[in-house]
């Protein structure tokens, strides 16, 4: 919606003694840009093979090196040879640039913004563009890299991008982060295009900021929507966008039940994250016959172990700006609802929530990752110890990509679809990825996150091998 209020969601580091560290940044007024093979704390062989993480929950996360561990998993039982794993692995290009603002006091302030352009030999550049204190090169890079696996796994022509501003847009006026949105828009205007990059929303941003991006964009280059998905409908948007990702989820969580041998109806769920995402997830769970008995947000969470009134619980939320307080509920932290005696846990928040320290505590029989890279390399070891199913989050929460690909096409074909067309298309594009997928696990005894890449990676592998 064009004025949907900004949550902000937890963050994912652990320990208040840890500093959050930010990539250096270019020259004031420059823009630093990498290409393959040139990149700054690169994402090469030897990184990802230094190990992923610590085993506990206190210092921050490389996430770039989460991704490649995951890559490398798949690769490895691939096989895939060493020249195209290089290529894979390799971002094609790394944006950084600086963004003054007047703020409305008067003063100027610098913000640093990122885009990473990770391969595109299937199409288009695709991702999001998010707004966060704890936006770093190496977050932006390894959600990058997701895209291209995501974008490849639901089979759309598309490659992976993502973009980020570091910032607290939470404490930001509406006129400052429209400054801040269409500086960085300038900044990066080289780098886009309909068959070049497309951003779309991401943590923080919604329809309002795609606008302002259409918007500053057009006023060199035309009018041109299809410059960025998720956006206002009187502004080219498609139906269904603002709910396909949590739509997405429980196709995937549904499907993963039934072939998993766990009863949806009535099972017991958790959701970390009430944002867009993890709100509609709740929301089609519980149509399902789910019954979700606690979620949370950045200040807190509720929960009620006969169910809660998910209808009810999102117009609360979007009157007071929370879930904490909804009546009839108890309280409960986001640490402390990954570990509750649930079915069915769906971390839909940020990354890296699911670590050494909790992972053995989590009582959930089902992981559905709605976030990006929630559990962390030692967490996935520990919930597959404990027979634990993860569903990948390039699996679970493709259906927003996905009905971004839908809302280019009519963009690009200046025509409309309705919501039916649209929910059917995406239907049958988070099942064909799931069979896929559930294959692969099936018959060679993968882990579903291995199995989801050995997917992705085959794709992508073979367009690559068809170019060079």
């Amino acid at each position: 919606m064009p004025n949907a209020p900004v949550i902000a969601l937890p963050s994912r580091k652990r320990s208040s003694s840890t500093p959050a560290t930010a990539t250096p940044a270019a020259p004031s007024g420059t823009a630093a840009t990498t290409s393959s093979g040139a990149q700054p704390g690169g994402a090469g062989l030897s990184q990802a093979s230094t190990g992923a993480e610590a085993p506990g929950r206190h210092g921050q996360i490389d996430f770039n090196r989460i991704t490649d561990t995951q890559f490398l998993a798949a690769a490895e039982h691939m096989k895939l040879e060493d020249d195209i794993r290089q290529l894979l692995i390799t971002p094609y290009r790394e944006l950084i640039v600086q963004i003054p603002v007047r703020m409305g006091d008067g003063k100027l302030r610098m913000f640093h913004g990122y885009r990473v352009q990770h391969n595109g030999v299937r199409g288009p550049y695709k991702g999001g563009l998010r707004f966060h204190p704890e936006v770093d090169l190496s977050e932006v890079r390894s959600l990058a890299a997701l895209m291209t696996w995501k974008t490849a796994l639901v089979d759309i022509p598309f490659g992976g991008a993502k973009g980020g501003i570091t910032c607290d847009p939470t404490v930001l006026s509406r006129s400052e982060l429209q400054a801040l949105t269409r500086g960085f828009t300038q900044k990066i205007d080289m780098c886009l295009g309909v068959y070049r990059d497309i951003p779309a929303p991401d943590v923080n941003t919604n329809a309002q900021v795609m606008a302002w991006i259409m918007d500053e964009y057009g006023k060199k280059h035309g009018y041109t929507p299809a410059i960025v998905t998720g956006k206002p409908l009187s502004l080219g948007g498609s139906l269904g966008r603002e709910e396909a990702t949590g739509r997405g989820t429980s196709i995937i969580a549904r499907e993963a039940c039934r072939a998993l041998g766990i009863p949806l109806k009535g099972a017991r769920v958790a959701v970390q994250g009430f944002g867009n995402v993890g709100s509609f997830a709740a929301k089609f769970i519980s149509e399902l016959g789910g019954r979700v008995v606690a979620v949370s947000d950045v200040r807190g969470g509720v929960r009620n172990d006969g169910g809660l009134d998910i209808p009810a619980l999102i117009q609360h939320r979007n009157e007071t700006g929370s879930v904490v307080d909804f009546p009839g509920t108890q309280a409960v932290s986001n640490d402390d609802l990954l570990t509750l005696p649930v079915d069915i846990l769906v971390p839909a928040a940020l990354g890296g929530v699911l670590d050494g320290d909790n992972a053995g505590d989590v009582k959930a029989k089902l992981v559905i990752e709605a976030a990006n890279s929630p559990v962390t390399p030692c967490a996935d070891e520990i919930l597959r110890e404990r027979d634990v199913a993860v569903v990948p989050d390039i699996l679970v929460n493709a259906g927003g990509v996905t009905v971004s690909y839908f809302e280019w096409v009519q963009n690009l074909q200046q025509f409309h679809w309705s919501l039916e067309e649209v929910n059917a298309k995406l239907e049958a594009r988070m099942l064909a990825a799931w069979n896929a997928v559930y294959r692969e696990y099936d018959n060679d005894g993968l882990p579903l996150r291995v199995a989801a890449y050995v997917v992705a990676l085959r794709r992508v592998a073979e367009a690559t091998r068809q170019r060079y």
